[in-house]
């Protein structure tokens, strides 16, 4: 009877907190292995399709943040896999050093007012991503260097859209530490801790894990929110990443990370005329941290790839290639060898 009662009690709280909840879905979660094992898996959902390609991007390219007369220039330190969105932004992606970074979608974010080819530096939403992996090996390198608040993340509409752009960060390495990055009120929030393994969307990540809270205290061979709705997709992540083998074998962990993220999917075709902001799940992938091997899964197609950056030459001297993905190409298995060399995109700037 008590747990009866405990579990209305945290129901009837928990459906205050996600009431008015936007549902644009995605989710991110880190798994912890033995002896160094740790991998990072994220589903992509949108209500359209969200064409995908992966890129392979060698050190040394120059870059710019696509924001003006005063963006942030560089030259990428780390070469890096990604997955690209329209081909306007990286998405998601790892670099050598087994860096992660994902962007998923924010309704809440309120990025920093910006004066286009202003005095304050700029970088377009478009490439956060991608800087993190250029510049970084770590999270604890990323975070402080995003703490100096050199430059303002800054953010548009999706080209050709009425769509803007609000998203937020997350970050994991090699050693299993994370990081979640919002802009909240044009303020850059940082949470940064190993025990940060699992982001959705709706609502900012601190009420999201005030939202988990209330679900710890029940077991979840007993009960489990099921909806689409990120608060549960939440809750259910952090309950399997947790419950699922610890191990060093590789099949095993990429398996089983493989059943955490799907378990979060949203089947294809899913809508609601009651919630129109629920979307299906387009593509997942899953980065082994410690093997370096970035697997892409389509849902449109019935394998899932992968490409081994022992294979892979990210000299200065190698070319950009992109395997194209978003015609719903089909291969298999390994498939570096199907990537051909192309002309970098153009990253999204501002409007």
């Amino acid at each position: 009877m008590k747990l009866t009662k405990k579990i209305l009690v945290n129901l009837a709280l928990l459906n205050i907190l996600i009431i008015s909840q936007d549902t644009t879905a995605c989710t991110r979660v880190v798994y912890n292995g033995l002896n160094g094992m740790i991998l990072t898996a994220r589903s992509m959902d949108w209500k359209t399709d969200i064409p995908a390609n992966l890129w392979i991007f060698p050190r040394g390219m120059q870059r710019n943040g696509e924001a003006g007369d005063s963006s942030v220039k560089w030259k990428s330190k780390y070469g890096s896999v990604i997955t690209s969105s329209w081909d306007i932004a990286s998405s998601d992606g790892m670099n050598e050093k087994g860096l992660v970074s994902n962007l998923l979608w924010l309704a809440e974010s309120d990025f920093p007012k910006f004066e286009k080819n202003g005095t304050r530096k700029g970088l377009s939403v478009s490439l956060w991503s991608q800087y993190t992996l250029d510049n970084f090996a770590t999270v604890a390198e990323a975070v402080a260097a995003f703490e100096k608040d050199d430059f303002s993340v800054v953010s548009s509409h999706i080209p050709g859209t009425d769509i803007f752009a609000t998203v937020h960060l997350s970050i994991s390495d090699q050693t299993g530490d994370n990081a979640i990055l919002e802009y909240i009120n044009g303020k850059l929030v940082i949470h940064h801790d190993k025990k940060f393994v699992v982001m959705t969307n709706s609502p900012i990540f601190e009420e999201q894990l005030a939202i988990n809270s209330y679900w710890k205290g029940i077991p979840g061979t007993i009960m489990l929110p099921g909806t689409n709705r990120a608060a549960d997709r939440f809750t259910r992540a952090s309950y399997y990443i947790d419950a699922i083998p610890k191990t060093d074998n590789t099949r095993v962990a990429t398996a089983s990370v493989f059943g955490v993220i799907r378990n979060c999917s949203v089947p294809l075709g899913i809508s609601s005329p009651t919630e129109p902001n629920i979307s299906s799940t387009r593509w997942r992938t899953v980065a082994d941290q410690k093997n370096l091997i970035y697997y892409f899964d389509n849902v449109l197609n019935p394998n899932v790839i992968w490409v081994e950056f022992s294979k892979i030459d990210f000299s200065e001297k190698s070319k950009t290639r992109k395997l194209s993905l978003e015609n719903n190409e089909n291969y298999s298995g390994e498939s570096l060898i199907n990537f051909k060399a192309a002309q970098p995109f153009k990253f999204a700037g501002l409007d």
